[in-house]
C-alpha cells in the first residue's frame, strides 16, 4: 500500500465515523428541527468524503521512470 491508498483508508474512516456519531446524537431526538438538515447535509459531506477515500483506495500509482540523461559533445 502506498501512501494515497493509506490516506484513502483514514478518509473512508473518518466519513463513516463522523455519520455514525451523528446519527447517535440524532438518536437522542434533541433540536430535531436543526438537526435534520444539517444531518442530510453530513450525509452527502460523509458520502462525498467515501466516495472520495475510495477513489484514492482503488486507484494504482502510475509512476514514471526517469529518464536517463545522456551526456553529449558541446557544440564547436
Amino acid at each position: 500500500m502506498d501512501r494515497t491508498q493509506i490516506t484513502g483508508i483514514a478518509i473512508i474512516i473518518g466519513g463513516v465515523l463522523q455519520l455514525l456519531v451523528f446519527a447517535i446524537a440524532f438518536a437522542r431526538r434533541s433540536y430535531l428541527a436543526v438537526a435534520v438538515p444539517v444531518g442530510l447535509v453530513l450525509a452527502g459531506v460523509s458520502a462525498l468524503a467515501v466516495w472520495v477515500g475510495w477513489t484514492m483506495l482503488t486507484t494504482e500509482t502510475d509512476l514514471p521512470e526517469p529518464e536517463e540523461q545522456t551526456e553529449s559533445a558541446p557544440p564547436a
